[in-house]
């Protein structure tokens, strides 16, 4: 045992990189559930030494090594706070209403259904998680283009898109901002203050090129068309009194987000308290096993992991390795945080990504100064939340609606997803490019 320490002691960065590089290929094979390895890569990361089990140090001081100082509890309460108040404004039908709404808005023509169906996914994205609300807007979509005679697959496409691009507006909106907000210290305001602008531009953009892409299949007849318009919807409210509730507690979490600058009070906790009120009135036994634990247990073990790295001080290295390839250059190292992220995220899951990314540019903060770091957490929340479009396994939401599809006897193959994905990050990277550039670095 002694020359196993020995060994792990003088080689602890080796170790933990291939560590995690084994964690990540075994994801991204998707043989093991993700959780299944994320939790097998702590528990060797622990078995190993690498992060300290032991709370103290012999001397009676608190060991900055201790495995529970790398899990970052803000994501992991923020979170779990955030399912618990999605998933009882959901079953109040909510949610169903507001697209039932806006779909008769359209007056069932296909074009115009296009269009609220992206800016909704979008819109709901910013304030749900992704898989949330492809969830709620699925069932809707498959009826609209039954009673339209149209296929589903433009549809679905177009919000599989659309919620990626609306999950990167706001802290809560996809869990890569979650984690780059709770390292970098970023408010919920900061997010809405320096990404809205630019995600409604890509967004119209997207919107614009997937109607160029199928405006010849989005055809039906004027009966068909009247069928959406006269659409029943005094019956999608499931619970009156709950959804009041809901919507007014989901409101002033959001509140609490949004002034978080004033009242400096942590999201995390401004969603646990509204989770917890909403869990007076309800069974808390049937609401808390709907949360997704898998994802939480995911983080749990991801971040421990990439402990191991950071206090090897592999991740130093990794900040070192960068800046010395961009020569310090901070528009080269934007530009490869950005385009990187873009890329990788789109092969692999952009929560490990992020989760690993985060402290390597805390680490460049720490070295090159909190000005030059700004603009790169923002190149990585950009790049790792729009590349989720590149393919179908870029993002959670996108393998739930293609699953979905195919069990509907609409297959969206991975080739035909790849060709609409890779011109839509493409058009969202440069968009991104442009902007960061002129935003942050043209001073630089």
């Amino acid at each position: 045992m002694e020359f196993l320490n020995s060994l792990v002691g003088n080689n602890s960065v080796i170790f933990s990189a291939v560590i995690l590089i084994l964690a990540y290929i075994f994801i991204a094979t998707e043989k093991i559930p993700k959780v299944t390895i994320a939790l097998i890569g702590a528990a060797i990361t622990m078995f190993f030494g690498l992060v300290s089990i032991h709370k103290t140090l012999p001397s009676g001081e608190l060991d900055p090594h201790y495995y529970v100082n790398f899990i970052d509890f803000n994501v992991i309460f923020l979170l779990v706070s955030m399912m618990i108040i999605v998933n009882i404004s959901t079953e109040t039908g909510v949610f169903n209403w507001i697209a039932n709404q806006l779909l008769k808005f359209t007056k069932g023509h296909p074009v115009s259904v296009l269009v609220v169906l992206a800016l909704f996914t979008a819109v709901a994205s910013a304030f749900l998680d992704n898989v949330t609300t492809v969830i709620l807007i699925m069932p809707v979509t498959f009826y609209i283009a039954d009673k339209l005679g149209i296929n589903p697959i433009p549809y679905l496409i177009t919000e599989i898109l659309s919620s990626n691009i609306g999950g990167t507006a706001t802290l809560i909106g996809d869990p890569p901002n979650i984690i780059i907000g709770s390292a970098a210290g970023f408010s919920f305001m900061d997010f809405v203050y320096e990404l809205t602008g630019i995600v409604v531009l890509i967004l119209l953009a997207v919107i614009f090129v997937m109607y160029l892409f199928f405006r010849k299949h989005l055809n039906t007849t004027p009966e068909k068309m009247a069928e959406i318009a006269n659409l029943d919807n005094s019956h999608t409210i499931k619970d009156k009194n709950g959804m009041i509730r809901s919507v007014c507690v989901l409101g002033l979490v959001i509140l609490g987000f949004v002034t978080h600058d004033v009242t400096h009070i942590p999201a995390s906790l401004s969603a646990m308290a509204g989770a917890s009120f909403l869990l007076l009135f309800e069974n808390p036994k049937h609401i808390i096993k709907d949360v997704e634990w898998n994802t939480i247990f995911f983080f749990i073990g991801l971040f421990i992991i990439i402990g191991g790295l950071e206090a090897s001080g592999g991740i130093a290295l990794m900040a070192k390795w960068l800046l010395a390839i961009t020569k310090g250059s901070e528009t080269a190292t934007a530009m490869v945080i950005l385009w990187g992220s873009g890329i990788l995220s789109g092969i692999i899951d952009n929560i490990p990504y992020t989760v690993t990314m985060a402290p390597m540019i805390a680490n460049i903060q720490s070295v090159m100064g909190a000005a030059y770091a700004h603009p790169l957490w923002w190149c990585l929340s950009l790049g790792a939340c729009l590349g989720g479009n590149l393919t179908i396994i870029g993002a959670a939401a996108n393998v739930i609606v293609s699953e979905t599809a195919a069990s509907k006897k609409h297959p969206i193959s991975f080739m035909s997803f790849l060709g609409y994905g890779s011109i839509t990050v493409f058009v969202s990277l440069a968009l991104s490019t442009i902007y960061i550039y002129f935003r942050f670095l043209i001073h630089a």
